[in-house]
């Protein structure tokens, strides 16, 4: 769906962050699962290292994304996608044990796998070389892969983790993105970087991520 200021939703992002984290701020899930139930929104963007005033009754870190839904509004991406989901059966089924795997590994994604991507990415990005970090990585490698045999496991036999593609997929892909961008721990299982290769693949992404990037272009900082 095209990008409308008239929208309902209005999604809250940055306008703007370096390249190395360019398809991983997780504005680009809502953008993605909002392509995927074909719902318009607007966006909201504002500058990451000025933040407007009071944004924390918005989002109380400060961080996006947010979403605003008339006049109702939400934080964390978490809470966001399950709100844009209930819209459309699609994404996350109305009964039954469908929905019920989609809801389990949907908080899968967020409670055993995303903790340690984060902190992956904030060792790997903001720490490398550091005598502490060097220390700390092998041992979050192999915590991380062996929080990701379940989820191969599942994939070994299915294309998408509840079946058909659902709202636990847009996040799990979006997390093992993450994983990807900093190590190669998705890249070397096969079920994986399949899996991770067929959510890319689909025109809702593709979509979500061109709009994400052509924000961060439109903002780009002028050099003095």
């Amino acid at each position: 769906m095209p990008i409308d200021p008239n929208a309902p939703l209005v999604l809250t992002a940055y306008r703007w962050v370096p390249s190395f984290v360019h398809g991983l701020v997780r504005d680009v899930r809502v953008r993605w699962a909002c392509e995927e139930a074909g719902l318009a929104y607007a966006e909201d963007l504002i500058d990451v290292r000025h933040k407007p005033d009071g944004y924390e009754a918005v989002q109380p870190w400060k961080q996006v994304p947010a979403l605003r839904d008339g006049d109702v509004r939400y934080f964390e991406s978490g809470a966001i996608l399950l709100h844009i989901a209930e819209k459309d059966a699609r994404l996350l089924p109305p009964a039954g044990q469908a929905r019920a795997d989609t809801m389990s590994w949907f908080i899968a994604a967020l409670n055993s796998v995303d903790p340690g991507a984060i902190e992956l990415n904030n060792v790997n990005f903001f720490s490398r070389g550091q005598d502490w970090a060097e220390q700390r990585m092998p041992s979050l490698i192999e915590g991380l892969a062996k929080k990701l045999e379940p989820v191969a496991h599942r994939l070994a036999q299915r294309d998408w983790l509840a079946g058909e593609f659902s709202i636990a997929d847009v996040l799990m892909i979006h997390v093992l993105m993450a994983i990807d961008s900093a190590s190669d721990l998705i890249s070397s299982q096969p079920t994986l970087a399949a899996y991770v290769e067929r959510g890319k693949a689909r025109p809702a992404w593709q979509q979500a991520l061109a709009d994400q990037l052509a924000a961060f272009e439109r903002n780009t900082p002028k050099e003095n």
